[in-house]
């Protein structure tokens, strides 16, 4: 374990997360599990609810550093690349490894072994934190969704977010094959919010794209236990620069409530 550079009582190491089982049974199939990279950061022995990290798609584990070192001091924080993202490998003999289900498989390892954790992910890892939560009912003590949504009932407005993503590849500087991580099949989260009872806090910048204020006003209607949370002045990444003090002290507000 590397101490981190005036990091106090807490430290951080990066490195792959091992899994015990190479693979799954997700929706009445096996899927094989990618080994995450992953930085952790906090207390050694002795931390709050461990804070488990997901990033949108073109991005890393490293975009949380600015919230993850605000909480560190409190908080176990695990800060996941995505298969084909960071340091985590990127299969490119697997078409399978690059979807929702097969990333909700590779998360459990991180979000199920240091307790039950809360998921804060932004964007696509924000939809992925809703769809947790969705297919696997209390896993997690809690939620936090960063401009995101919860994906299309209608199959034409999936099929229209599908083509888009896949037109779009080159602008989040990822192999064309990694953004089926973005794709949408079915409507498994949008189906089941009524029954998520999982506490959830909607983050949405006040100065990203309308839709995301609208999707998290959604939220808020449709969830039991969702509340929306709009920060002025922030966009698609605040959680990055200019809103992460306010982000981590809205997690670690959050993380405190929670049984």
């Amino acid at each position: 374990m590397i101490d981190a550079a005036n990091a106090g009582s807490w430290s951080i190491e990066a490195s792959c997360c091992l899994l015990t089982d190479p693979s799954v049974e997700e929706n009445g199939r096996y899927v094989l599990l990618v080994q995450l990279n992953t930085i952790r950061r906090g207390p050694t022995e002795g931390g709050g609810v461990p804070i488990v990290f997901i990033h949108g798609l073109g991005t890393s584990a490293h975009s949380w550093d600015a919230c993850a070192e605000a909480l560190a001091d409190r908080y176990l924080t695990i800060a996941i690349d995505l298969p084909g993202h960071g340091d985590s490998p990127c299969p490119d003999d697997d078409p399978e490894a690059f979807t929702r289900d097969a990333a909700l498989a590779d998360i459990v390892g991180p979000a199920k072994d240091d307790g039950r954790a809360v998921l804060v992910g932004h964007s696509l890892g924000g939809y992925l934190a809703l769809a947790h939560a969705a297919t696997r009912p209390n896993a997690v003590r809690g939620v936090v969704a960063i401009n995101t949504g919860p994906g299309f009932r209608d199959p034409d407005k999936r099929e229209g977010w599908n083509t888009r993503s896949r037109r779009n590849a080159h602008r989040f500087g990822v192999p064309e094959r990694v953004t089926d991580l973005n794709l949408q099949h079915d409507s498994v989260v949008m189906d089941r919010l009524g029954d998520i009872t999982t506490s959830t806090i909607v983050l949405a910048g006040g100065d990203d794209r309308p839709e995301y204020q609208g999707s998290g006003q959604y939220l808020e209607r449709k969830m039991p236990e969702a509340r929306l949370v709009v920060l002025d002045g922030g966009g698609h990444s605040m959680h990055e620069d200019t809103h992460a003090s306010e982000v981590a002290d809205i997690i670690a507000s959050f993380a405190v409530s929670l049984p």
